[in-house]
């Protein structure tokens, strides 16, 4: 008898162990919400829409990237420095503010990736969300319930450490 108790508990335990959901993945119901309201975005826009992604730097510069999606393409890509505090003075003029149009998208260095929002969500759930040690995580959704800041930060980092993104607007096209 001893045997089927100690045998039973045992399974019970494994089975326990083998029912939870591992949890890797922070903010999850936030970001189904948050991808929901994309997806009807998406869906009401007719996949036509420009975002604007932020950043900026302990140095004082900051930077602002649109990327303008039409029927699921990226078709422009506009960049402009919105403080050059910190940067340094060599800079050419033509790289502190450009518009990337067609074949040439991406080809400039600076900026922000060139993704849709469908590769920003994407990114999110398979490397910004996951739960990692040592790190603090940040999503919020102020953009009609859209994705405004997504991603993490190394504790113990001092200056630019954020890796994810930070999207200041998202508008349909039409």
């Amino acid at each position: 008898m001893k045997k089927n108790y100690y045998f039973i508990t045992l399974l019970f335990i494994v089975c326990a162990f083998c029912s939870c959901n591992s949890d890797d993945f922070e903010y999850q119901d936030e970001f189904e919400i948050s991808q929901r309201a994309w997806l009807d975005f998406k869906e009401s826009s007719n996949n036509s829409y420009k975002y604007t992604v932020v950043n900026s730097s302990w140095a004082g510069f900051s930077e602002e990237t649109t990327i303008t999606v039409e029927n699921g393409v990226i078709i422009q890509r506009d960049f402009e420095y919105t403080s050059t505090i910190g940067l340094p003075n060599h800079i050419p003029e033509n790289e502190l503010k450009w518009t990337e149009m067609s074949t040439e998208i991406g080809s400039h260095e600076n900026g922000a990736e060139t993704l849709t929002l469908n590769d920003i969500y994407d990114k999110a759930q398979k490397d910004w969300l996951l739960e990692r040690d040592n790190t603090t995580t940040y999503f919020e959704t102020e953009n009609n319930g859209m994705i405004s800041t997504c991603g993490y930060v190394e504790d113990n980092c001092a200056d630019d450490c954020f890796i994810g993104v930070q999207i200041s607007s998202i508008q349909a096209l039409y």
